[in-house]
């Protein structure tokens, strides 16, 4: 048997493995951080036996709450993956499995690769409707690229879309192909009708170093790049630099942030109420976005989320929360789950790339609902 870890976001620690049933492993740190949860690793050599793999220390992860009622994903191929028995007793995280091939792929979740990221942004400009900008380089060396859907003509409102500030939340630019899989969509009447009335600016990774280092909060410097956004610099976090930078320079009439929670299982958003400069134009607004995604989205629901911040005591380093008072704006932090969708459960697949892109997809009605009111 063996397990590996060497390619395009993988990530583990393996303690020992003697055989396939007492298989002992470790999750990784991030680069230069104390944040754990993400792995991503290949076992070969065991089709047919009944593994047990152990994660040692789930435990002291970032996100123990995570690791309940949780269950990881596998693929063969890479392209298809499906979720496998995991328990959590508490301390120890174990994964039970008879692999059917010599070769397999276990994940926290469907992986989101740098080479996918690459032909999302190949296709997306074969359109007429999609122009490629560099916003510059991170810290690896990686470029940092901002789609421009529509026509830039003066008057029109200005919607912007990030993607995995936390680049183990792949389900974010699952989302994101989602969205853009619609807007470059001709045949599509309300992007069409959106297109009309915005332009869309979409980052569909925000953190290329920790995506391709297989981290999940941070990028190469240990950076939480959602905690940037009041200060951020060229040293630790150019990623949000950057694109602040361009915010600036194009301005922002909508924001909307994309993640994934690790212990919700749930599709939720979190708005900026704690804010100082919340007012009652933008709660309408949040009002009017969050009951149009309910119309349009089974998948979507508003019961569940997180604590409401009492006002004026947001976190004001959180991307949505600077965004939304800079530019007096409706900004949203978009949550999906790691796990499942407990509303509508899914045995074998859970939460999932899929579910993501259409859950993306679907994001343009609520854009349109709001899209006449934001200025």
């Amino acid at each position: 048997m063996k397990i590996s870890s060497c390619f395009d976001a993988g990530s583990i620690v393996v303690d020992s493995m003697e055989h396939a049933g007492d298989i002992r492993l470790q999750v990784r740190h991030d680069s230069n951080s104390e944040f754990a949860q993400w792995f991503y690793f290949r076992l070969q050599g065991a089709a047919g036996q009944a593994c047990q793999m152990r994660f040692l220390n789930a435990a002291q992860c970032a996100y123990p709450k995570g690791w309940v009622d949780y269950q990881a994903v596998a693929s063969y191929d890479r392209q298809h993956w499906f979720r496998v028995p995991t328990q959590f007793d508490g301390q120890v995280l174990t994964i039970q499995h008879t692999p059917e091939e010599d070769s397999i792929y276990y994940a926290y979740f469907e992986p989101y690769s740098w080479e996918r990221h690459l032909q999302l942004i190949g296709q997306a400009q074969s359109s007429p409707r999609c122009k490629v900008r560099d916003l510059g380089n991170t810290l690896d060396g990686r470029d940092l690229n901002l789609l421009v859907i529509g026509d830039e003509a003066p008057g029109k409102r200005k919607v912007w879309l990030t993607a995995r500030q936390h680049p183990g939340e792949t389900m974010a630019e699952w989302f994101v192909e989602g969205t853009l899989s619609r807007l470059l969509d001709e045949q599509d009447a309300l992007a069409g009708a959106l297109l009309d009335k915005a332009t869309f600016y979409v980052v569909p990774n925000m953190n290329p170093d920790g995506s391709c280092r297989g981290n999940l909060r941070t990028n190469a410097a240990g950076t939480n790049l959602n905690r940037e956004w009041a200060n951020p610099t060229m040293e630790k976090s150019p990623e949000v630099w950057l694109v602040r930078e361009a915010m600036r320079e194009i301005g922002v009439d909508l924001y909307l942030d994309a993640h994934g929670d690790e212990a919700l299982p749930y599709n939720f958003v979190a708005g900026s109420e704690g804010n100082p400069g919340y007012n009652a134009r933008r709660e309408a607004l949040e009002n009017s976005f969050k009951a149009a995604w309910l119309v349009h989205n089974p998948d979507f629901q508003d019961t569940y989320g997180y604590e409401r911040d009492h006002f004026g005591e947001a976190n004001m380093t959180l991307a949505t929360n600077h965004i939304a008072d800079y530019f007096d704006c409706l900004a949203y932090t978009i949550e999906m789950p790691f796990k499942d969708n407990a509303n509508r459960p899914s045995a074998l697949y859970g939460w999932n790339g899929e579910r993501s892109k259409q859950l993306g997809a679907s994001v343009l009605h609520p854009i349109a609902a709001v899209i006449d009111q934001l200025r």
